[in-house]
């Protein structure tokens, strides 16, 4: 992982702009796809904040300074993506239209991304899907995408001790919802 990492640096240095965003594409857009879908729960939305996470990552390239591996700015980015994407009028609006026709799309999207995505628990992963946003974003950063306690932090913009804290209620929250689902005590 960390070579993958290394050699997404030295490209920015040595290849055109273009270049380097298909390499991220490639190297990154599926993962970033299931990060986004996993705060939006809606698959066309999740394509549109995703293709915006990577119009930003194009405009904003020259910015990145390598403080941190490129992986970890492009999460970054990917989160403030997916946080600014549920606070819009846009999502308001189709959650009140959604509520008002007595559909769940979210449910149905959910259910299309487990049939693609076979390799995950599906049961746990139905229980996550259903935790608080701030509970949701720190077991998949922490469990699902084995970033440390310190990096989620700052992906989070969170202190590590509320970081410990919001993993902790999210376990156990995490396993009455798996309960609930009928998965094993």
């Amino acid at each position: 992982m960390e070579k993958e990492n290394s050699t997404a640096e030295f490209d920015l240095q040595t290849l055109s702009r273009e270049e380097v965003l298909i390499r991220l594409m490639k190297q990154y857009g599926e993962e970033i796809k299931r990060l986004v879908f996993s705060f939006i729960k809606n698959w066309p939305q999740t394509e549109d904040v995703t293709q915006d996470v990577f119009i930003t990552l194009y405009t904003k390239l020259d910015t990145f300074r390598g403080d941190s591996a490129i992986r970890s700015w492009i999460y970054s980015i990917a989160i403030n993506k997916s946080k600014d994407y549920l606070k819009s009028w846009n999502y308001r609006k189709m959650l009140l239209t959604d509520k008002l026709k007595g559909e769940s799309s979210s449910e149905k999207d959910a259910l299309e991304f487990h049939v693609i995505s076979s390799s995950e628990d599906q049961l746990l992963y139905q229980a996550v899907l259903h935790l608080p946003l701030k509970y949701r974003e720190v077991i998949l950063l922490h469990y699902y995408k084995e970033f440390s306690v310190r990096e989620t932090s700052e992906f989070l913009s969170l202190k590590e001790a509320t970081v410990k804290t919001r993993l902790s209620r999210a376990r156990k929250l995490l396993h009455d919802r798996y309960i609930e689902l009928g998965g094993e005590r």
